[in-house]
Parts: structure tokens; sequence; C-alpha cells
């Protein structure tokens, strides 16, 4: 008896019953959250260029493209529906790092459509999918993104995936354990592709991969069944500095979404550059709008990967500190737009990223939890104005209000679905536990309006 045999049990075991009113509360927001930032996300360039491409391809119409009124294999719509959810990089974070929610979320309705599934069952196999992903990476104690060495979603995502699927094709324990041990073999994704159009199909390749490792082995298909603990298996491979078998089966004790939870983003860029962006719209209201700046001086931990001062495109800008912060003393907000090519090299913005020094600490730590951002501005007359952001709003450590992430929703959902149909998803997903198999697909038929 090895992890894999015992989280299988444990997975197994779980119930709808057993996951508790806090979860299921925080199952349904991610869920909520998932599903409006990937039809703003369906939109998007990298999207109707991947809904072409699978159309072209031809398969059965199993399960519908959210946002396009098409519909591909259930195995090609868990795919773009993952990259829509991912590619705007506004689906939640979680800590330690990872994109929890698109390898799930959208493996979760595609199997729902094809299989004619309830609410309740929606619920339960994403909180396990979930909650194999939050655990995987607490016990790898993966929590700084600068010493990541494969970007989280490709590895723990595509576990979390299969997870899901596992759970809504009904397989037992050692199917389940087949699954798993197909789905780590197809585990991976490069960092050097972020801020490209690949990174988002770092999620898609996993929602994807794991949910066909469910369907081949509910057809008997075999791997290795222990591949967690196995000499050069998942474990010696993406967590080979340090990983806690006790943290990964204390499955539940409470589950991760609970605790600590879900980062909301209230802006659509990489988490740790909300850290700047909150700075930047503070100081963008102490200086009453003046954009007269001769310097911007910034201090944050080591993160080479979002010190991008001259980012290439605006989607590129999403993962800069230094362009994330501009937009932020510019405009006093950051949305969607804020990405465009427009945006990025309009003269203001081109002006004021040429002022920008940033200074990367080592002494300050590079987890969420920990780290700092401060950033001071130096006006022409020599005036200067700082202040330091230690979480963004909807992180751990600056709890949002509800209210907050419903505005959220609505600008999402205002962008990618149209007319009065995102009030109706949002009621509809806001109840999702008492909706049966025919209003689910209701639900998904509001999802993939075009």
């Amino acid at each position: 008896m090895g992890i894999t045999q015992d989280i299988c049990e444990i997975i197994h075991a779980t119930t709808y019953e057993s996951l508790g009113e806090e979860c299921t509360f925080r199952v349904k927001q991610a869920i909520k959250d998932g599903v409006a930032v990937a039809l703003a996300g369906s939109r998007e360039e990298p999207v109707r260029i991947l809904t072409e491409h699978l159309l072209s391809l031809g398969g059965l119409p199993q399960a519908s493209i959210w946002g396009s009124g098409q519909k591909v294999s259930v195995v090609q719509a868990a795919y773009v529906n993952s990259v829509a959810t991912h590619v705007q990089d506004f689906e939640p974070m979680w800590s330690p790092p990872t994109h929890a929610v698109s390898p799930t979320v959208p493996v979760a309705f595609a199997l729902a459509e094809m299989h004619d599934l309830n609410g309740k069952q929606l619920i339960t196999a994403v909180a396990k999918g979930l909650e194999i992903q939050g655990r995987l990476q607490y016990a790898g104690d993966q929590y700084v993104p600068e010493e990541l060495k494969f970007h989280p979603p490709g590895y723990a995502g595509v576990i979390g995936s299969a997870v899901v699927a596992s759970e809504l094709l009904q397989l037992g324990v050692p199917a389940m354990r087949n699954a798993i041990g197909l789905a780590a073999s197809r585990a991976g994704s490069l960092l050097a592709n972020v801020g490209s159009m690949t990174k988002a199909t770092h999620c898609g390749n996993a929602a994807a991969s794991g949910l066909d490792a469910a369907l081949l082995a509910k057809r008997g298909f075999t791997a290795n069944p222990d591949v967690f603990e196995a000499h050069k298996g998942f474990v010696k491979t993406f967590y080979p500095e340090h990983f806690d078998e006790e943290r990964l089966l204390a499955w539940g004790k409470p589950y991760r979404v609970v605790d600590p939870g879900l980062a909301i983003k209230l802006f659509p860029s990489q988490y740790g550059t909300h850290y700047g962006i909150t700075a930047g719209i503070e100081l963008h209201h102490k200086l009453g709008g003046r954009k007269n700046i001769r310097r911007v001086r910034m201090v944050s931990p080591v993160m080479k990967y979002v010190d991008r001062q001259q980012p290439a495109t605006g989607l590129d800008g999403k993962f800069s500190l230094q362009y994330t912060t501009a937009a932020a003393l510019l405009d006093g907000t950051v949305k969607i737009a804020s990405f465009s090519e427009e945006r990025r090299f309009r003269a203001d913005m081109v002006d004021l990223l040429n002022k920008f020094e940033l200074r990367q600490d080592e002494s300050i730590k590079g987890d969420f939890h920990s780290m700092y951002v401060k950033v001071e501005v130096e006006l022409e007359d020599g005036t200067t104005h700082s202040t330091v952001c230690r979480g963004p709003r909807g992180s751990w450590n600056s709890p949002m209000e509800e209210s907050d992430h419903t505005e959220k929703l609505r600008d999402c959902l205002n962008y990618g679905l149209p007319g009065a149909a995102g009030e109706q998803l949002l009621q509809q997903l806001g109840q999702l536990e008492a909706l049966d198999a025919r209003a689910i697909k209701s639900v998904i038929a509001l999802m993939s309006a075009d």
C-alpha cells in the first residue's frame, strides 16, 4: 500500500455531504469565477485560433465551446474552454501558487453536457479536483514562484483534471490509479512560454490530458498504479527537493479551498504584478491623476519572470511589474483593455516605461504571503509620493467583499456574454447545488451562446 493507493481511496470516499458548507461555498465561488473569466477569454485571439483549429480537425459534437455556439469532442471542449479560462490570466491564484480552476471546471462541464449530470455532482468533482492540486503543491512546499522549474498547472493541473473526470465517470479506485498514472506521463509545462499565447495551453493541455487519461482508464487502459511514489515517478520528478506525504494525505482537514482559500484576482495579470498595481492605483488617487512624473522607483522580491520593462506586446505586459504598475499610475485601474496593443504603445505608456527603476531585493521573501512591493513616484517638481502593498484585495492578506467579486464577474460577463444572459447565468450558478441535469444543460446553453 503506497500513497497513490491511499489518496485514491480517500478521494473515492469523499462525497458531496462530506464537503461541508464552507467548502461548497468556496467551490461554487471558484466555478462562477472560472466560467465568467472563460466567457471573457472566449473573445481573445488565441481562443479564436484554437477554435478554428479544432473545428478543422472534425470529430463528434459532444460538448460546447463556450461563447461560440460550436460543438467539438468532449476532450477538445475541455481543452479550448480551459485555455479561455486562463488566457487573460484572470482566474484565481492559490498558495502555493497554481491555477487550479482552469484544469477542472471546463472538464466538469464538458462531462456534464455529455452525460447528463447534476449540480451536486459538478460541485463534488470540482472540489476533489481543486483539493488534489492544492494538496500536491502544499506537500511539495513550492511557495516561491521564482524557484519553480515548471508552470504548476502543467503538472498539478493534469492530476486535478484526471481526478475530476474519474469522479464524474464513476471510476473505482483501481481505475482512478491508472487514470492518475497515465495523466502523470502527460505532465509538464515550460516557464519560458510565459508571456506568449502558449502559456494558456498549459492549462488546456492539463484539462484535456487528464480527461483523456480517465476516459482511457474507464476502457481498461493501464499505467503505473503507484505513480506518485514510484522511482522516477511523479513526486521525484516534479517535487524533487521536498514532499511531505502527510500533507497530501491530510485531505480535507481542512479543504485547501477553505484554508488558505483561493485568492480571487481583481486584475487580469500575473499575480505578483497585483502588488504593484494596488500600489499604483493608490498613488494615482494621491496624485489626483497628475502625470508629470519624472521617475518611478520600485522595490520588489527577486521575481525575474516579471521584470519586463519593455514588454513586446500587450499580452506580454500581463507579466511585467513595470507595465502593470504604469497602467495603474496612468489610468487608476487595470482592466482587460489595459493589455491591448493600442494601450501598450500609446505615447504616455511608452514615455513612462522609460522612467522606471526596479530593484529586486533578495532580503524580501518571494512567496505571496510574505512579499511586498514598494512604489515611489517622483514628480517633475521634485516632490515624491510612495506606498507599499503587502497584499492586494482578494488575497489571503486582504480579503475582499463579496460585492468586489460580483463586480468582477459582471465585468467579465458583460465582455463575453450578450444582453441579460450574464445575470441569468450568475443566478443559476449561485444555486448550482439545486440544479438537476436538465437545468445544467440550460446553464451550458447560456454559456455557449455566441
